[in-house]
């Protein structure tokens, strides 16, 4: 499968690269203009695209798309709202619109229910409002919402759902193995799931 990989630079997005590679697809890293392309697996495709100015046909030719970008934790919410929000809409629409089979959403722990006044609550309310508009886009989907993300690269040993503890850890390694299994896999259609490292 051709898969179009939103946030490919980033640490879960590099390891989710590979990980598409291993399952003999072929993932494709939208990039920006200043993208450090060199954390990309050797033979990575690369297609041109700034999330907050997404242009018609950036998910053309692609059967599967995956968003793992975010807008990072130094930004504020004016650049959460473009990325996290209406960057991942506008990237459900045009896959929608160009006929790819699956979106897969990389979300967060507590998207269901943003705190009210939390520290967390502009970028939470963003990532559940893009996962509504992905339940609604009348796509196959998969939406993931690990606990808090470590820089390891896990041991493929995971809880999902009411097994997790929301407190616990999630490797971005455990991440990224997911993601590239649920681009494809029957099991996590039309699926959302909370997610830790075991």
């Amino acid at each position: 499968m051709n898969i179009l990989v939103a946030g490919a630079t980033g640490k879960t997005g590099r390891r989710l690269m590979q990980a598409l590679q291993d399952h003999g697809h072929t993932p494709i890293a939208l990039v920006r203009e200043s993208s450090d392309t060199s954390v990309l697996p050797e033979g990575a495709q690369t297609r041109q695209g700034d999330l907050t100015d997404l242009q018609e046909g950036a998910c053309d030719g692609c059967d599967a798309v995956v968003f793992a970008a975010g807008s990072g934790a130094d930004t504020g919410q004016d650049m959460t709202d473009k990325v996290d929000r209406k960057g991942a809409m506008r990237l459900i629409d045009l896959a929608a619109k160009s006929g790819a089979s699956r979106f897969v959403m990389l979300s967060s722990v507590g998207a269901d229910k943003p705190e009210k006044g939390g520290e967390m609550e502009h970028y939470l309310q963003a990532k559940q409002d893009a996962d509504e508009h992905l339940k609604a886009s009348g796509l196959t989907y998969a939406i993931l919402r690990p606990v808090s993300l470590t820089d390891e690269d896990g041991t493929r040993q995971m809880l999902f759902g009411d097994d997790v503890d929301e407190t616990a850890e999630a490797a971005r390694g455990d991440v990224a193995a997911v993601l590239a299994d649920a681009v494809s896999s029957d099991a996590w259609a039309n699926k959302t799931m909370l997610m830790q490292s075991a």
